[in-house]
């Protein structure tokens, strides 16, 4: 059961290595009955980098005389997703600056080429969106052309923050038409939904209080709908923008750590995303305590997975990525971690979202499907993309998680994991 903002104040309140151990244990073991040991791996693919915004903090804002703007063509996107489903990515997050030239029709498009690529056994099963807000008409474009989760940080829910970093007259500038952003995707149709801070613009402790008030505002509203996922990424570095290299309000490992689970506790169901910003150590470190979504093998400039290949690393992104791991290393430490990689997008396809999807998590049921998914998922991977020293590891994993299910529930992946070994791909619950 979620936490009440009372609730959530103690826990921020919390201090001391005992007690932060116990609430470290208590985030892991919620995080566990309501998903189980499965972390779900996924992949960011910027399309476009132009931005009308002068945001203080982002390397898009656009006085950024050092980066390059670039919008994909549909021949470039084509190439970036074959290029991801190369190395066994099946959901992706599609991130674009705030420009008019990336309207509901265009990012729509985008959607659709990403799902018509086929690489070898590689197919992009869900696509996620990160874009600007829309109007209602708008969601329902993407709605109609096959969206995931529609994802809206915040940035700052500090009102007077929030203006300082959002020059006037901008259009990012309009507080409140970002916040009710997810609230028009209701109403459009997409009841999948993610919101977010960046950690280090105002007060952490705030900034968990407000992804709090906004999943109350969300489940009150629509009917006990609250965001499938929250992300909590820290501010980090980009070229030419100072404010990055010094924010006033910088959150320590400790704090992060900290933070994570606390949100965690005070929203158990909802789906927590670890993104590559951080880097190996502190992933490591941060993984057990709550998180059930990660990103691997990630490059964010434009264009970016295409010039990794022919050996060039970009530098005038958005910002620093902290793990430039490949996805086969990611994933061998998730195994070795004790938990187990999934692919898996058959909630979307099965139409377990928004209440369907609330009434599994609430109650810790999701596991249920999570779990024997992850296990299929994880198969296709080890035999189509993986390393030699990663299938030792994930047979492994798959083995223990196995022996962890019910009698029937165990019978029936085993049945499936047979059509799997025999060639058939796309096997799920």
């Amino acid at each position: 059961m979620r936490l009440n903002p009372d609730e959530t104040a103690k826990l921020i309140g919390v201090n001391g290595d005992e007690l932060l151990d116990e609430m470290f244990k208590a985030a892991r073991e919620i995080k566990e009955d309501v998903y189980g040991k499965r972390i779900v791996f996924f992949a960011p693919l910027y399309v476009g980098n132009k931005c009308m915004n002068n945001c203080v903090y982002c390397g898009f804002r656009r006085d950024n005389k050092s980066i390059v703007r670039k919008t994909l063509t549909m021949d470039e996107l084509k190439e970036e997703v074959r290029i991801l489903e190369s190395k066994g990515q099946k959901r992706l997050i599609l991130v674009y600056g705030e420009s008019d030239d990336y309207d509901a029709d265009f990012i729509a498009e985008t959607m659709r080429t990403t799902y018509s690529v086929k690489e070898g056994k590689g197919e992009i099963r869900r696509v996620n969106i990160n874009a600007a807000p829309l109007d209602v008409e708008g969601y329902k474009k993407l709605k109609k052309a096959g969206i995931g989760t529609f994802q809206i940080f915040q940035e700052t829910y500090h009102h007077e923050t929030y203006k300082k970093l959002h020059p006037q007259g901008d259009r990012k500038s309009d507080y409140l038409w970002r916040l009710s952003g997810l609230d028009r995707a209701m109403e459009g149709g997409i009841d999948d939904l993610g919101i977010g801070a960046l950690f280090g613009l105002y007060d952490w402790r705030f900034e968990v209080m407000g992804l709090l008030y906004h999943t109350i505002h969300l489940e009150e509203k629509y009917n006990g709908v609250g965001p499938h996922t929250i992300s909590f990424p820290r501010i980090e570095p980009a070229i030419d923008v100072p404010f990055t290299l010094n924010p006033n309000y910088r959150v320590s490992d400790k704090d992060f750590k900290k933070l994570v689970a606390i949100i965690r506790l005070s929203v158990p169901y909802t789906g927590m995303i670890l993104t590559a910003r951080e880097n190996p150590k502190v992933r490591k470190e941060v993984i057990p305590v709550g998180v059930s979504q990660i990103d691997a093998g990630s490059r964010i400039g434009v264009g970016g997975y295409a010039e990794y290949e022919h050996g060039y690393i970009p530098e005038k992104e958005q910002f620093q990525l902290g793990d430039m791991r490949s996805l086969d290393e990611v994933i061998r430490e998730i195994c070795e971690l004790g938990c187990i990689p999934s692919f898996c997008t058959a909630g979307y396809r099965c139409g377990r979202t928004g209440e369907r999807f609330m009434a599994l998590a609430k109650p810790g049921k999701v596991h249920n499907y999570c779990m024997p998914n992850a296990i299929l998922t994880f198969k296709e991977y080890l035999l189509d993309y993986a390393s030699e020293e990663t299938k030792k590891a994930g047979e492994k994993a798959i083995e223990k998680n196995l022996n962890d299910l019910s009698p029937d529930r165990k019978e029936m992946v085993m049945q499936k994991l047979k059509l799997i070994e025999d060639g058939k791909r796309d096997v799920y619950i």
